[in-house]
């Protein structure tokens, strides 16, 4: 195997960001099938590759294979970077990149249970380890599962959704993708034409709820800052505005352009110092030529700093 199966999307505009080159120690926070890892890789640089999936072993075995002595892959989520950093011994860190959500490859594989689109198991889990989807489905009050739909999914009709699951499970759990996705279609009246199917968004929202993927991406973000020399690239691509709006909002406070207070209150004074400037205002999207290619792409954004030598605002946990 000497190729990733799946086109990283952004790649090119990733690389820029990184501006990687022989002898830099790179982080690449989601490795999947080693994408950004191969082309970071052929600049000379070394990864530090991290994944909570285990399932990625034999892309990372093949890269291993073609770039002895200049990759390693760390099983741990993004709460787990700085002390996989640490761990490593090396004794700066140039850059890092996060591919926020789930891949294609997840996606793909059917007995992982992340897609409505083919029958499998209700799992979702990236890690396999900790409660599954069909674990919340099954077990979850009403109030407490209405609210992830609602704010992971941005379902409006989580509480009829949520009724819906409750009332079937009296009878029969969940177990199988296509199962949960009826009855959410059902309880959505069908699709009456809708471009994407009426599960789209409870699927999202559990996806999110099993894996804590905004409360990793945080961790993330913190120990990116935590751990980044100065003068190290951060490079973050997000595919849906939940996680949009935590990286900007992260790089907006680090780079001191948060908006100030009332005029009415007292002003607060922000003693400490810029921890990153943005390479770019706003996100970087794919261009037509990639989405061509790639329809994944489309929801694609790109958002990217340079670590200042200011402290980190928050130490990484």
């Amino acid at each position: 195997m000497s190729a990733a199966p799946h086109a990283p999307v952004l790649l090119s505009e990733v690389i820029e960001a990184l501006s990687p080159a022989a002898g830099d120690v790179i982080i690449d926070a989601t490795f999947g099938a080693g994408g950004y890892t191969r082309a970071i890789l052929a600049t000379g640089a070394t990864v530090i590759a991290l994944d909570r999936d285990p399932t990625v072993q034999p892309h990372a075995d093949a890269v291993a294979n073609d770039h002895p002595g200049r990759f390693t892959l760390v099983r741990t989520a993004f709460s787990g970077l700085a002390e996989a950093f640490a761990d490593s011994g090396a004794d700066r860190l140039d850059g890092i990149v996060f591919d926020i959500g789930v891949s294609s490859m997840q996606l793909d594989e059917a007995e992982r249970g992340f897609s409505f689109m083919r029958d499998g198991p209700l799992d979702m889990r990236m890690s396999r380890d900790g409660d599954s989807a069909a674990d919340i489905v099954n077990t979850w009050d009403h109030g407490p599962l209405a609210h992830i739909l609602k704010q992971y999914g941005d379902e409006r009709q989580s509480g009829r959704i949520a009724t819906a699951i409750l009332r079937r499970r009296t009878t029969r759990p969940f177990t199988r993708t296509l199962d949960l996705a009826d009855v959410v279609e059902r309880a959505l009246g069908g699709r009456r034409g809708a471009p994407t199917h009426p599960a789209t968004r409870t699927f999202q929202a559990l996806r999110i709820a099993v894996n804590d993927e905004l409360g990793e991406l945080t961790a993330g973000l913190e120990a990116a800052e935590a751990t980044l020399s100065p003068g190290g690239r951060l490079a973050v691509v997000t595919f849906h505005s939940l996680e949009d709006r935590i990286v900007k909002a992260f790089l907006t406070e680090r780079t001191g352009n948060a908006p100030g207070g009332s005029r009415h209150a007292p002003m607060a004074v922000e003693t400490r110092k810029p921890s990153f400037t943005l390479q770019f205002k706003g996100a970087r999207e794919a261009g037509e030529v990639e989405l061509a290619d790639n329809p994944r792409a489309r929801s694609a954004k790109l958002r990217a700093a340079v670590r200042t030598d200011a402290p980190a605002w928050r130490a990484a946990a």
